[in-house]
């Protein structure tokens, strides 16, 4: 990656924990954190809980300096109303949260959103001040079928329209593999950075190329421990979007490590 991009890396939990392991785990992340970022804040982070832990993940954070980040795994569009089981960016923000994701993968795929419903929420979490990092990426089929650069300008551009060049100062966009995705598979080093260069590139047309360069985009396709420093090494990721590795204090500690390495 470029040094002008600081690299962000993000713990997504999704259904895990409770709210003894969670906090435990939040703690043990939280605790060394300063060390591996150091005095220059070489890397950034954010943790990802369920919607009922975020208040007390959050208090663990900020016990050990807040040099950790809070951050939802999602966010309803509308700010108040009749929405049964929808969280606002209001009630994100007020339990201590900074940023959100947008999109991922098993919101698209499994829970079924539409580019148009992740269009709205990237707008509402960027109107209220919350980081928005945005995840786009193709399905096996598609990426078989040689379609991986056409799905993430698709995704990318329906996911970013009407966000203005100085609202991309708040955007992170992951790119997650579907296919790889709690598989164990991971794209090559070569393939990642590959698709990481082509969206830089849908970035440049969409807005500029001075906002495509400040843009950081991680890597969210089963990066790990063994893996991460190769990723992180090239030029165009800038850290990774966590899922399995994030649950388990010391993989994501390492990551961390070779995240900040990276930036050096």
């Amino acid at each position: 990656m470029t040094a002008s991009r600081k690299p962000i890396v993000g713990g997504n939990w999704k259904m895990n924990t409770n709210t003894e392991s969670g906090t435990a785990l939040a703690r043990a992340v939280a605790d060394v954190f300063p060390d591996i970022a150091g005095a220059d804040h070489a890397v950034e982070a954010f943790v990802c809980p369920p919607f009922p832990f975020l208040a007390q993940v959050g208090e663990v954070l900020q016990a050990a300096g807040g040099g950790i980040a809070l951050a939802a795994q999602d966010i309803y569009h509308e700010p108040s109303g009749a929405f049964t089981g929808e969280v606002s960016a209001a009630m994100l923000k007020d339990v201590g949260c900074t940023a959100v994701l947008l999109g991922h993968s098993e919101r698209r795929h499994v829970i079924g959103e539409s580019d148009e419903l992740i269009n709205k929420k990237t707008h509402a979490a960027l109107e209220a001040g919350l980081t928005a990092v945005l995840c786009i990426g193709e399905t096996l089929d598609q990426r078989e079928a040689g379609k991986t650069d056409a799905v993430n300008k698709h995704q990318l551009t329906k996911g970013l329209e009407g966000v203005s060049t100085d609202q991309m100062a708040d955007v992170v966009i992951a790119y997650e593999p579907v296919w790889a995705i709690g598989t164990g598979k991971t794209a090559s080093a070569e393939d990642a950075q590959a698709a990481h260069a082509a969206i830089r590139e849908v970035l440049a047309n969409l807005y500029d190329q001075k906002t495509a360069d400040a843009t950081r985009i991680q890597y969210g396709g089963s990066c790990k421990p063994s893996n991460a420093a190769e990723l992180f090494a090239q030029p165009d990721i800038d850290g990774g979007l966590i899922g399995g590795a994030a649950l388990k204090a010391g993989d994501f500690l390492d990551i961390l490590r070779a995240a900040a390495a990276s930036g050096a």
